[in-house]
């Protein structure tokens, strides 16, 4: 096995750019032995550890990812909350000519007239809720029958509007639970056309927001854990709860629109998030993991002339060089796997 003249050099691994000192060794084969004067004079231990590849992001602290509510009829605006306000299930969302727009909880948006004959998704999101609200006499499925009308009336009924049992477009918002009102766009007693935006909402749980390059999706893997640094020097674990792909547009014409990758990381300790309702953070992801690998600094690898790396192993008065197949590259460190290689094999340091 030969090998040839080497020379400083740069290897590139993912998750990072590796700087490997890579040094002349002359010709000789895997076996021969070499001289004292020879052996490397600088050497260091195979470990056995966790190897990780982790990178760091600047994230900010908020309530996750924002959404409209839109009016669906022209008319005056009549109610709107305040910024940062909460809302439940049955609160009022907004009035337009004094008809209120009801929050209910569902993951399906409102997108049509409800009405006796209807079924679906939504009918039973709508049933749910009237249940949940304590109006009962009716069968909790996808279909809206005489006995989901009566029921609504009973609701209609209670919040002072007309008996019709009919669900207009518009009068409910579907919300995957309760809401928190982020910033609003229609102020009370000003006019407002069909399709137009009346405030905007959040959820009412504190999440982290990071956008990566479009080069660093690798890094966002759903459920995935991740460390959150917080400004007051304290870190909390997270999980990846949302991944999405969203285009931030050109600042001028002769710059390009720019891909990115939207990440919503969930904190499950709220308490330790709830001094700040927005908050620039640091959020460490770990790309990939080996567990219990032997590896050694990227700088002990030296390149073989037929191709691929290996360590030169010595026992204080003998070396030779050993093939060794890479893993992970990481912190510096580099997993590997090789003949004879195990925890505590000492190997050398190029100069």
């Amino acid at each position: 096995m030969m090998r040839k003249a080497l020379t400083a050099a740069v290897v590139l691994v993912a998750g990072g750019a590796a700087s490997v000192f890579l040094v002349n060794r002359g010709d000789t084969s895997q076996a021969a032995k070499q001289p004292a004067q020879a052996l490397p004079v600088n050497t260091t231990k195979v470990t056995q550890q966790t190897l990780k590849d982790t990178e760091t992001q600047d994230g900010t602290l908020g309530f996750g990812t924002t959404s409209s509510a839109v009016n669906r009829d022209a008319g005056t605006v009549t109610f709107v909350p305040g910024s940062g306000q909460e809302l439940r299930r049955g609160n009022t969302v907004y009035s337009i000519d004094n008809k209120p727009t009801t929050l209910l909880y569902g993951a399906l948006p409102a997108y049509r007239k409800l009405a006796i004959g209807s079924e679906g998704k939504d009918v039973l999101q709508l049933e749910q809720n009237l249940s949940a609200m304590g109006y009962s006499g009716f069968t909790v499925d996808d279909e809206y029958t005489s006995a989901t009308a009566t029921a609504v009336e009973e609701w209609q009924d209670d919040l002072g509007l007309e008996e019709t049992g009919v669900v207009e477009l518009g009068s409910v918002l579907f919300a995957p639970g309760h809401i928190r009102v982020d910033s609003v766009q229609g102020q009370e007693g000003s006019p407002l056309g069909p399709n137009q935006p009346v405030l905007s909402y959040t959820g009412t749980t504190r999440a982290v927001t990071v956008r990566l390059d479009a080069a660093d999706q690798r890094l966002a893997t759903m459920n995935a854990a991740v460390t959150v640094a917080l400004p007051d020097g304290n870190t909390v674990p997270g999980k990846i709860e949302k991944v999405s792909t969203v285009v931030i547009p050109a600042e001028s014409p002769d710059k390009d629109p720019e891909t990115k990758i939207e990440v919503i990381v969930a904190v499950a300790n709220q308490k330790a998030v709830a001094a700040w309702s927005s908050a620039a953070t640091d959020v460490t992801f770990t790309a990939s993991e080996r567990k219990n690998v032997l590896t050694v600094p990227v700088a002990a690898l030296v390149a073989l002339r037929e191709g691929g790396f290996g360590v030169e192993v010595t026992d204080g008065s003998t070396s030779r060089y050993v093939p060794v197949k890479t893993g992970l590259f990481a912190s510096g460190q580099v997993e590997i796997t090789g003949t004879g290689i195990k925890a505590g094999t000492t190997v050398g340091i190029p100069k």
